[in-house]
């Protein structure tokens, strides 16, 4: 590994020094995903011209390997024949995801200049949305008839050019249907030799359609610990497979995705360094934090009108209590939704368990900050210390009750509504538990203030 960061720091050194003469030797040394590295990371400047040094045996290999917006500059200074001549030789579901990128005209061209086989297997990917199964699955497979035995299948295996390894392959009957499984080692076998592959093999298979979501792939293959995954038509027809690498870069994707949500931001700022897109996708979660902060100046300055200045301290512990619970809360369910650790009759129990939880976290935090506001005011308020106590820890307690209950609830019922949770996350569950903290802060004061005036003029 130390060998390779030295290649890497020589070849920066050359980029820098416009050396370039000099780093197709180094190019030799390194994995394709290694160059692919040194490219993202390299002056955009700088991009075409190290794609060029490489090797091109290499080429479709570290063209699938790149961000976005390294591959599209790459692809814009690329002529229609080179970028056909390279796509060619990348796997189906790599090719079809560089071509994806394209404009219809110039992908129209590009397919029209390839072979006609391969052509015609990107064609048919293309037609299914990136985010699906179809999508990124591959139709480079191996499938056997079910009336062959284990040395006629081994025959057939071996007089075909494979491009990947093989550890499995599947089965299927007259129709093309997915009939099982079968690994290559059982093949192998002296005495399965003139057994059939209806005898040997795995009918209990896990398989999915070309229309499901991607994120639904990932936690099936991470579920039963699958390296790669059968895609079935709407006739279950065997039409691809997704292999493990591919669903790695949807788990990878789909946590990026959930992460920058959170945030209230987007995924696609890895691939942009400009001010302006990332103003373009934050603002908008931005402007929903201003207009809560809109809301929570008119809700404090009704309490500077009803003379209870002394309480006004503790509305920002009120507020970042509140919404750490919630986040906490949203944060928790969001991610037993994306591993489906939660099914639909363990909802109310959910909820019940987050109304628990914020209620003695409540009950804790609520008494503590009663000590520390009896302590800190005292009798220096219009208001007797314990009432103030008193107030701002029961306060305190609704809030924080309140905020579990609700940071929960958003992303199960976006959820339910067909939304992606994660939104519920983040500027959307911080600015509405805020809101709703001050309301019950005030709403707890007011009452009991009116409580305590007229018990007292009673």
């Amino acid at each position: 590994m130390s060998d390779i960061n030295r290649i890497k720091e020589r070849i920066n050194f050359c980029i820098k020094g416009e050396l370039w003469e000099q780093v197709p030797k180094f190019f030799e040394e390194l994995h394709p995903a290694d160059i692919a590295e040194i490219i993202n990371h390299a002056p955009a400047t700088a991009h075409n011209k190290l794609f060029e040094l490489i090797p091109d045996d290499i080429k479709p290999d570290v063209l699938a390997e790149l961000d976005d917006q390294t591959e599209a500059d790459i692809l814009e200074e690329l002529s229609d024949e080179e970028i056909s001549d390279i796509v060619e030789e990348m796997a189906p579901d790599d090719a079809a995801d560089v071509l994806g990128e394209l404009e219809d005209e110039q992908r129209e061209e590009i397919l029209d200049l390839m072979e006609a086989e391969e052509s015609e297997e990107v064609r048919e990917l293309l037609q299914y949305d990136e985010d699906t199964a179809g999508g990124i699955m591959t139709t480079d497979f191996v499938a056997v008839r079910a009336s062959m035995t284990a040395a006629e299948a081994i025959e057939h295996i071996g007089s075909m050019e494979l491009d990947e390894p093989l550890y499995h392959l599947y089965v299927i009957d007259s129709n093309g249907c997915l009939a099982g499984w079968i690994q290559l080692w059982e093949l192998l076998k002296k005495g399965n030799l003139t057994q059939t592959l209806e005898v040997l093999a795995e009918k209990e298979t896990i398989s999915v359609h070309t229309d499901a979501d991607q994120e639904e792939v990932a936690r099936l293959a991470t579920k039963y610990d699958l390296s790669s995954l059968p895609v079935l038509d709407w006739q279950n027809k065997l039409v691809g497979r997704i292999t493990v690498d591919d669903i790695m870069d949807v788990i990878e994707e789909e946590a990026s995705e959930d992460i920058f949500k959170l945030a209230g931001s987007d995924d696609s700022e890895l691939d942009y360094s400009s001010p302006i897109h990332a103003v373009k996708t934050r603002l908008p979660w931005l402007m929903i934090t201003l207009f809560a902060g809109f809301v929570s100046s008119v809700i404090l300055k009704r309490f500077i009108d009803h003379h209870i200045v002394a309480l006004s301290f503790f509305v920002p512990i009120i507020m970042a209590m509140g919404g750490n619970t919630g986040i906490q809360s949203s944060t928790l369910i969001i991610r037993g939704l994306a591993v489906g650790s939660f099914s639909d009759k363990q909802i109310f129990k959910l909820l019940g368990r987050e109304f628990i939880t914020g209620a003695l976290m409540g009950l804790i935090c609520g008494g503590i900050i009663g000590i520390w506001s009896h302590f800190m005011v005292g009798d220096s308020s219009d208001i007797p210390a314990g009432f103030l106590a008193f107030t701002v820890g029961v306060s305190l307690f609704s809030s924080m009750m309140f905020a579990a209950v609700f940071g929960a609830f958003a992303p199960l019922l976006l959820n339910r509504a067909k939304a992606d949770p994660a939104v519920a996350s983040g500027p959307f569950v911080t600015a509405s538990i805020d809101i709703l903290a001050l309301l019950i802060y005030y709403g707890v004061t007011v009452s009991l203030i009116a409580l305590r005036a007229s018990v007292l003029g009673g």
